[in-house]
């Protein structure tokens, strides 16, 4: 029996599996097509021009998947609960979210596991965010 020496066997991040920048800024850019379009997720990006948010979301998603830390060094900790007080997040924000969300998800094309992984941080995520009853 060949033993494979150490160090030569690298495990890919999830960042990896999925495609990597490619894949994070696709959901990004999908999600954030629906919320240029929702009378109630809309007003909460003051921004003009969404492309701002698109790039924090895309570098912090791929940050927190395993790929570059731009986020961090740009931005620093993520703070995501402190960044979002300022909004009313209630269900129907957090339903919002994660309908525009799946839609995004939808056009990757991803595995069953991987899908199943992402989603279930994604639905994490928005139950985190929630700061208002209602």
């Amino acid at each position: 029996m060949n033993e494979i020496p150490r160090g030569t066997l690298q495990e890919q991040t999830f960042y990896e599996q999925v495609g990597g920048e490619e894949t994070f800024r696709r959901l990004v850019h999908v999600f954030y097509q629906g919320v240029a379009e929702d009378p109630l997720l809309r007003p909460m990006y003051p921004e003009e021009d969404l492309g701002p948010a698109e790039e924090r979301l895309a570098l912090f998603l791929m940050q927190y998947w395993g790929g570059p830390r731009t986020y961090s060094d740009n931005r620093g900790h993520p703070r995501l609960r402190m960044r979002h007080a300022p909004f009313t997040v209630n269900r129907e924000a957090h339903d919002a979210w994660l309908k525009h969300m799946r839609t995004a998800v939808d056009t990757l094309n991803l595995s069953e596991e991987h899908e199943r992984i992402l989603w279930n941080y994604l639905t994490y995520a928005a139950a985190s965010m929630l700061n208002t009853p209602g």
